[in-house]
């Protein structure tokens, strides 16, 4: 999955959670789980690129998704869904963060691939500052373009903490960005 970072033109797009899909998916329905990949992958995707390196969240998205797909017969509640594929995905990012090392070569690939722009960079890097319950929804309605109400549906937070977070997540990024740009 390419990352690509846009601070407009949010979108809604209106999929909801269908619990028959994840008990279809338990029972082994690679189509349904196909069909849940559809749904959650913006979720996981901004998730995974709050916490980890650009490059890192497609390599990490495979790994949530085959973790899930192995784990998925052990769900107890399919109606938590989102909020068991969310935790999963923040502790494959925990995980690789642990593990990451604190040098690497540079790989002479890195050089050709199309940077993201300055600008969206230093947005995401301050909202990366941020606390973590901001820094998440933030990223997921930012940069994967979800709605709130869609973010609460995914992830399993109230509607209502979904909204506060935004609120004052917004307030923070504005905050910073705004301290970054005086002289």
């Amino acid at each position: 999955m390419e990352t690509t970072i846009s601070l407009i033109g949010f979108r809604n797009h209106g999929q909801s959670r269908d619990p028959s899909l994840v008990e279809q998916a338990k029972g082994g329905d690679r189509a349904a789980f196909s069909r849940l990949y559809d749904q959650y992958a913006r979720m996981v995707h901004g998730i995974l690129l709050a916490r980890v390196p650009r490059s890192e969240v497609a390599d990490l998205m495979q790994d949530v998704f085959l973790l899930a797909w192995r784990r998925v017969r052990d769900l107890r509640d399919s109606q938590a869904f989102g909020g068991w594929l969310a935790s999963i995905a923040r502790n494959q990012a925990t995980d690789f963060l642990r593990r990451e090392p604190k040098w690497a070569e540079l790989d002479p690939a890195m050089l050709r691939q199309n940077p993201a722009a300055p600008e969206a960079m230093v947005v995401l890097d301050t909202i990366r500052g941020l606390g973590e319950a901001y820094r998440e929804t933030l990223v997921l309605r930012l940069v994967e373009g979800m709605t709130g109400p869609e973010i609460a549906e995914r992830t399993g937070l109230t509607p209502d903490s979904v909204r506060v977070n935004l609120h004052r997540g917004m307030k923070l990024l504005r905050e910073k960005l705004e301290g970054r740009s005086a002289p």
